[in-house]
């Protein structure tokens, strides 16, 4: 992989952080609900943090990077991807968080699994393991959420 295209994969990563940032935040200024509204800002925070970091890959700033291992209980991918409304449910847009971490998840493994460069392939394992944090965060909130009669 070229140094250009490295930098052309890390733009597209910032890009999904930023559109990623901009959803949470609109589902937290819109939700009604004070729990929805407080774990989409947090979400919407935690974007702009991976916004940073990524940001500080492409300026030279490689600072290591590390996170626990959490169980994946897969409820993401058993759920189809909702359509982005303003009048969503809760549980849709949870889902649709939940689905959009998936893919992030997902595309940056792939993007670790073409990397033959071992530092560079442990700075996409890291982002896929952050993206999983979040995806595995939402799964908790959908299945409270989505199959309250469990509770």
């Amino acid at each position: 992989m070229t140094q250009e295209e490295y930098k052309t994969i890390l733009r597209t990563a910032i890009g999904n952080e930023v559109e990623a940032y901009e959803f949470y935040k609109g589902v937290s200024e819109k939700a009604s609900d004070i729990v929805i509204k407080k774990m989409f800002s947090q979400l919407a925070a935690e974007e702009q943090g991976h916004q940073k970091l990524i940001e500080g890959f492409l300026t030279g700033d490689f600072s290591t990077m590390h996170f626990h291992e959490s169980p994946d209980y897969k409820i993401s991918e058993t759920v189809e991807k909702p359509k982005l409304s303003v009048n969503m449910k809760p549980a849709d847009a949870i889902a649709l968080a939940m689905k959009n971490e998936e893919e992030a998840m997902n595309m940056y493994t792939e993007f670790a699994n073409a990397s033959v460069d071992q530092a560079q392939k442990k700075i996409f394992q890291d982002l896929s393991a952050m993206e999983k944090g979040h995806k595995i965060k939402l799964e908790e909130y959908y299945v409270n959420i989505a199959f309250a009669e469990v509770w």
